[in-house]
């Protein structure tokens, strides 16, 4: 893995989340990486056998948070325990993934959040188009964090 390091703004937009106690430093773990890379490669390809768009976009949710994961690992760090934690992700995105293709993923990932919330807490429903949308999303987040080495 040849990862693309930080570059100074994007070091400290990071270690902003760091101060606020939004993200603490970890070591490094490129298995771990990997391993979730993987994870949202498989979610996003099995995007095709779902029929209902509210599964599609609960499956492309949790492959844009595994997208997150693999890029925390990657670069040694972790979501603090405790409320948030969704929310501090969608953060750390938005530092690292400054540039096409992730920068689109990753300025759409807090609506999502706030999206699957209203699913899950409110009972709400997402349309084909939410579905599609936050589709295009979790591939980007995916081909960012590819372009940066991941």
């Amino acid at each position: 893995m040849a990862l693309t390091p930080l570059d100074t703004a994007q070091s400290q937009a990071v270690s902003a989340l760091v101060t606020a106690r939004r993200l603490e430093q970890v070591p490094v773990d490129l298995q771990r990486a990997e391993l979730f890379l993987e994870k949202a490669r498989r979610r996003l390809d099995d995007l095709g056998n779902l029929t209902w768009a509210e599964s599609r976009y609960n499956l492309t949710y949790d492959a844009a948070h595994d997208v997150g994961e693999a890029l925390l690992a990657a670069y040694g760090y972790r979501t603090t325990n405790g409320p948030g934690q969704h929310e501090a992700l969608g953060r750390f995105l938005k530092a690292v993934l400054t540039t096409p293709p992730g920068q689109s993923g990753a300025r759409r990932f807090d609506q999502m959040r706030r999206s699957r919330n209203q699913q899950r807490y409110e009972a709400r429903s997402v349309g084909e188009a939410d579905a599609d949308v936050a589709s295009t999303a979790a591939r980007a987040l995916y081909d960012g964090a590819a372009a940066r080495g991941v």
